[in-house]
């Protein structure tokens, strides 16, 4: 037992028990009480003797050792912070193939801010801009309702422009005008996700890449050493298995802003046929008023 405390404790439980029963025994016995005494006395030293041998033969260390090892078990492990437990398994994952997918979720990262900003600042209010467009074209005022529409942002604004500008043409013209200006706008609106799809699909691919050259790793050092150890595995096993989360990951995010981008682009794409639609109607309006 390598508790001092709990050695003691037994050794005084067995001179207690022991005193005990030799006092127990005397009172059973007709030896003379002088004779009695003696013998327990002679006892009671030649155990206390031994129990003062066994205590001195405990190393002192032996306690300080472990109260010191209960102290840093009962001490709370200090928490590592996010950035550094991601660095050390950037490193760990090979920093070669860790520095291509970290590239490839910053180019990513940085097509979709972009698209997102553009998105967000073409998108307006749709329906007050047609109702004034058709309060100043039904009141004649077709150079007040070109100056809105250059003096308002975005694709819907752009589009009724393009169709205020022919007003005096024929109304198919006019329609054939604002599809094919529709059409160059969807693609302005669409410009740069084929960028984004490209690195969504690289991000994984790359990742496991580092699975198969850390699979490789693992077998030549297997080879090396001529043993299967999970030693000499775990290495390459590592930059395997960590390649690849970080690739999945990287996708998995750039894949989430890129199905925002395009819920924009659709909800864009949206506005621009209903005020195209809206538009044509209020030009026809015009043209069966004059």
């Amino acid at each position: 037992m390598n508790n001092p405390i709990a050695k003691t404790a037994i050794i005084l439980f067995l001179v207690f028990f022991q005193s005990s029963f030799l006092l127990a025994q005397d009172d059973g016995k007709s030896a003379p009480k002088s004779q009695t005494v003696e013998t327990a006395d002679s006892s009671v030293a030649e155990d206390a003797a031994i129990d003062t041998m066994d205590i001195a033969n405990i190393p002192d260390s032996l306690a300080l050792d472990d109260l010191v090892d209960l102290d840093d078990e009962l001490a709370p492990i200090e928490s590592t912070g996010f950035h550094k437990g991601l660095k050390t398994k950037f490193i760990e994952g090979n920093a070669g193939f860790m520095s291509l997918v970290a590239l490839i979720l910053v180019l990513g990262l940085a097509f979709c801010i972009e698209r997102i900003i553009y998105l967000t600042l073409s998108e307006i209010n749709a329906k007050k801009l047609m109702s004034d467009i058709e309060v100043l074209i039904m009141e004649g005022n077709i150079e007040g309702a070109k100056d809105i529409c250059r003096d308002t942002r975005g694709p819907v604004a752009s589009i009724c422009y393009q169709g205020i500008l022919r007003i005096e043409e024929s109304i198919d013209d006019i329609e054939r005008s604002i599809t094919s200006y529709g059409s160059v706008q969807s693609a302005n609106l669409e410009k740069g996700c084929s960028w984004i799809t490209l690195f969504i699909a690289m991000a994984p691919s790359l990742g496991f890449l580092g699975t198969v050259i850390g699979m490789v790793m693992a077998f030549e050092q297997i080879q090396m050493a001529g043993d299967i150890s999970p030693t000499i595995v775990a290495a390459g096993m590592k930059v395997a298995l960590i390649t690849t989360i970080f690739g999945i990951i990287s996708a998995l995010v750039l894949q989430v802003f890129y199905n925002y981008i395009l819920s924009k682009i659709e909800h864009l794409t949206s506005q621009m046929e209903e005020s195209a639609i809206s538009l044509l109607d209020t030009i026809m309006k015009y043209k069966l008023t004059r």
